[in-house]
């Protein structure tokens, strides 16, 4: 289904090269920073620690030294919020700023960034912008696109907008509406997973409060984490993940708390069909009136063998719902609360410095935060859960799973539930809290949980446990004390549980009758034999794992939904698949999960071990010769204990500090993450500074 837009001709040819003749001659200034109030501390792992006179400092640190890890990747954030992509990655980021232009994020941040942030956020964001722009000003050989700098707070916000509607699921109802399916919203690919774990002192041995911060992000790219360590002299003192363009800490610890966040799925958006007039398509039906669809043209520049950049007009348009598309099957519209509310950043800060439980529940009772469910944990003996949301105030009685009718207000929604009508619990007397992305109404024991028939229909909560919900079940007991080192084995888990919760049942596998089939009769008793552990010496575990991502495909590329259950012809072919694969590929009917999947960085390839929905997830992708890449899953892990002091913290990228292949912190931590040997971290200024490896000022 193609959108309604102009064709080219040679004008826009000759445009296009002036345009990019022009970005060349492109020019912008130093911001003049005082940067002798700023200090970058360097530990043995590459991992910073800025240091500021104010929070704005800091923000002037923190994008000093990420862009020195990893300007590349930073800067494709810039690129999209400022509609810039098709400049530098052609179609495929031609595609990003279509959907920059038809949400209009660079437009919602101009007119809602005075009312929406502080005069004190605002200081913070300048600071980050002009590190940034001062990065890029001392390093033009590495600046992807001169006209993209210098980049405005404004043009920040807009990047931020973009990233949690695209977390809302705007970019695949986008695709839905383009590819003819309203109804289904695409699958995402590589799904966004994450465990977070709280338990109380009164369940701990030692007294201390546990927190487990365990996200399941993306390996490498846009939405990859970062490690920080933020300290200023205005109570700034936080050291946490974030993704590039980030200017504060989205998850992690201060001296009195932390929190983790995992990705949740209420129903944050609404799709609408719109009722066109048959006799002028501008036009649309809302309660018996005919109101003009607003129309405008974006044009798109998108460069073309690396030797012009050319412009692509493009029809959006807009209704009383919000942005629209116009194809052959209908017209729609969606709607979202990131569009509305912007504040996260400001929401994120605020949450960094909060000293106390009230301090922290007050940042986020200001919901600005478009979503995710939060696990928090302090040292004054409390832990809380609440999934998170700007879910709409809707009126009862219309699906709003499928697609909603645009022909009435009554599904026009204008209000959001407030945060105390979330999903939420604090220190219930189970004494633990956890989430695996899965139903937010089992976030504690049995006796504990919330009741979904308390909350509106239209919320739209998931129900379901997965894999690791129901895993982390069978290691919590609800009663008795815990230690250290069972929470770090319950962390580090990596078996499914008793009674599989994929969503495609895949039982069948391991009730197949091997008499019957003798060419895979040892595949089907290595499956039978299988203990469901995910470790790299296991047969059984490449075994599952090349049939889980067969059938993946496999669902993909039929159309066919996931929630299904596997034939025992489906079994059989999957298993006669894998071992095919193998012969192929490695010689021998059977491999080792390490031997099939392995962790690439450069010219490191490790075997590692997790698979899909086990607590130490690792999915991953084909990669050469047969084997799988680790693209997604165990990334960055926090540990935390709360005691009288501060808190004892120990941490572990997949990778390294530092993105550039010419760093000695590329790959540095890649050993110890495989072998579970986390890294000691500390809030103690005067700790980091005596142990540094380097401390320096940006730009000295």
């Amino acid at each position: 289904m193609a959108l309604k837009h102009y064709s080219t001709n040679p004008f826009f040819f000759i445009f296009g090269i002036s345009l990019l003749a022009s970005a060349c001659q492109y020019v912008h200034k130093p911001s003049d920073w005082d940067t002798s109030k700023v200090e970058i501390a360097r530990d043995e792992f590459g991992v910073p620690h800025i240091f500021g006179k104010t929070d704005a400092d800091v923000a002037y640190g923190l994008a000093w030294a990420h862009a020195e890890d990893d300007f590349e990747t930073i800067q494709m954030t810039v690129l999209a919020g400022k509609g810039l992509a098709g400049r530098v990655f052609g179609e495929q980021g031609a595609a990003i700023d279509f959907f920059v232009n038809l949400l209009e994020t660079r437009e919602i941040a101009k007119e809602k960034y005075e009312a929406s942030f502080s005069p004190e956020f605002k200081k913070v964001l300048e600071g980050y912008a002009a590190g940034l722009n001062d990065y890029a000003f001392a390093h033009p050989e590495e600046v992807l696109y001169q006209a993209a700098f210098p980049i405005s707070p404004k043009e920040m916000i807009s990047a931020y907008i973009l990233s949690l509607a695209q977390m809302s699921g705007a970019d695949r109802a986008v695709q839905a509406i383009v590819g003819g399916n309203v109804d289904l919203i695409p699958e995402d690919t590589l799904p966004k997973g994450s465990n977070a774990i709280a338990i109380h002192p009164s369940r701990t041995d030692s007294g201390e409060t546990f927190l487990a911060i365990n996200s399941h992000q993306p390996l490498e790219g846009p939405v990859a984490w970062y490690e920080a360590h933020l300290h200023s002299e205005e109570g700034w003192n936080a050291l946490g993940g974030l993704f590039p363009g980030g200017s504060m800490i989205f998850h992690g610890v201060n001296e009195h708390l932390g929190w983790a966040h995992t990705v949740n799925t209420p129903d944050f958006l609404d799709l609408y069909q719109l009722k066109i007039n048959p006799e002028d398509e501008d036009e649309y039906l809302v309660d018996g009136e005919w109101l003009e669809l607003e129309e405008r043209i974006v044009w798109l520049k998108v460069r073309l063998w690396d030797l012009i950049t050319l412009p692509v007009p493009k029809k959006v348009w807009k209704s009383i719902y919000g942005p629209t598309l116009v194809t052959e099957q209908g017209t729609f519209s969606i709607r979202l609360g990131a569009l509305d509310q912007i504040g996260a950043p400001e929401q994120w800060w605020r949450m960094n410095k909060a000293k106390n439980f009230t301090e922290w529940k007050s940042a986020m009772n200001s919901m600005q935060l478009s979503n995710f469910n939060t696990v928090y944990a302090d040292k004054y003996d409390t832990i809380f859960f609440v999934s998170n949301g700007l879910l709409p105030k809707r009126t009862p009685g219309f699906d709003y799973a499928g697609t909603v009718p645009g022909d009435t207000k009554k599904t026009l929604w204008t209000e959001f539930h407030a945060f105390s009508e979330l999903p939420q619990q604090v220190n219930p007397s189970s004494g633990y809290l956890y989430n695996t992305n899965h139903s937010p109404f089992k976030a504690s024991s049995y006796q504990d949980n919330l009741f979904p028939d308390d909350y509106p229909m239209e919320m739209g909560f998931d129900l379901r446990d997965n894999n690791r919900s129901l895993r982390f079940r069978e290691l919590m007991a609800d009663s008795g004390k815990i230690s250290w080192e069972d929470f770090e084995r319950i962390k580090y888990d990596q078996k499914l549980p008793s009674d599989l919760a994929y969503r495609t049942d895949m039982s069948l596998l391991f009730s197949l009758d091997a008499a019957k089939y003798p060419d895979i009769e040892k595949q089907i008793l290595t499956l039978k034999n299988w203990n469901k552990e995910a470790s790299v010496d296991s047969e059984g575990a490449a075994l599952f794992a090349f049939i889980y991502y067969y059938w993946w495909d496999e669902f993909a590329k039929a159309g066919k939904s996931f929630d299904t259950q596997l034939t025992v012809e489906e079994a059989v072919q999957g298993i006669r698949a894998a071992k095919t694969h193998f012969e192929t590929h490695f010689g021998k009917d059977l491999v080792r999960l390490g031997e099939y999947q392995k962790l690439v960085r450069g010219d490191k390839v490790l075997p590692i071990w997790g698979i899909d929905d086990v607590l130490t997830t690792i999915r991953s992708t084909p990669w050469e010769n047969g084997m799988r890449k680790a693209a997604q899953g165990e990334s960055y892990i926090l540990m935390v204990k709360f005691g009288e002091d501060l808190p004892i913290i120990e941490s572990i990228n997949v990778y390294g500090a530092s993105n550039r292949p010419d760093s000695p912190h590329y790959a540095d931590q890649m050993e110890r993450f495989l072998n579970r040997d986390l890294k000691p971290m500390t809030l103690d200024k005067a700790e980091v500074l005596r142990t540094a490896e380097r401390v320096y000022k940006p730009g000295k």
